[in-house]
């Protein structure tokens, strides 16, 4: 068993450009994201659910994984294991904020989470 396993390994990039990207990509039931939460009925924690969005807002638009503010969030469903995920992210670098939507890419209207929050940018070395 592998500690700390929670990489996301095949992310596919459905649209990318200079403030936003469309991924879908799933969490797969063996992620530890699903340890200990609900052990008989396997849920992505909500925590779990930010920690991915913060992680792909940085890994596509240089934020920092710090947040210093939430401006806006909402979850509305519980995420499976194995479910496939489509992520719409939104940097507004004049606003310092990103706003996303997680929902099901094989469910039509099935959202997961949604919301804006406030960003720092990476600070070059």
């Amino acid at each position: 068993m592998n500690c700390n396993d929670h990489d996301i390994r095949n992310e596919e990039v459905i649209l990318r450009e200079d403030n936003a990207v469309v991924l879908e990509f799933v969490i797969p039931a063996t992620c530890d994201f699903f340890d200990g939460h609900f052990p008989q009925y396997k849920l992505l924690p909500a925590v779990a659910q930010f920690e991915v969005i913060t992680r792909f807002s940085r890994k596509y638009f240089g934020t920092q994984r710090y947040v210093p503010n939430i401006k806006r969030i909402k979850f509305s469903a519980p995420i499976k294991p194995d479910t496939k995920i489509h992520l719409e992210l939104t940097y507004k670098k004049d606003k310092g904020s990103v706003t996303f939507n997680m929902s099901d890419a094989n469910v039509e209207g099935k959202v997961y989470s949604s919301g804006s929050f406030a960003v720092l940018s990476e600070i070059s070395a």
